[in-house]
């Protein structure tokens, strides 16, 4: 995957850590709908990237439950989903939209009870 110097900075900003462990260590690009073996690089765009750790990748492209559970929190998408689908960042019990200019927006908090 080539990806341009700008595009690489804009998803370090969004992503600083790994959005299923919160390392920060060893972050890798993830497309949350697959290219494909040698695919298209048309969905090369912010909606569809994301960083997270190495180990996390390899885990959910090699383990179907792995691979189930991030289906769940939109780290993974099936060929017939948008990438408007919702991202659960683990870290910080959020839900957000990855928008089209390399930024993220929240849409759902958990409230507080206290």
């Amino acid at each position: 995957m080539t990806l341009s110097p700008y595009m690489r900075k804009k998803l370090e900003e969004r992503d600083p850590y790994c959005w299923h462990c919160g390392d920060t260590n060893d972050l890798v690009i993830h497309h949350r709908k697959n290219r494909g073996m040698g695919g298209s690089k048309i969905i090369d765009v912010y909606e569809n990237l994301m960083r997270v750790c190495s180990f996390y990748n390899t885990l959910i492209e090699s383990d179907s439950q792995a691979a189930e559970q991030a289906r769940e929190y939109g780290h993974k998408l099936a060929s017939w989903q948008w990438f408007n689908e919702g991202v659960y960042d683990r870290c910080d019990g959020e839900w957000y939209e990855l928008k089209p200019d390399g930024t993220k927006e929240t849409i759902w908090k958990p409230v507080s009870l206290f």
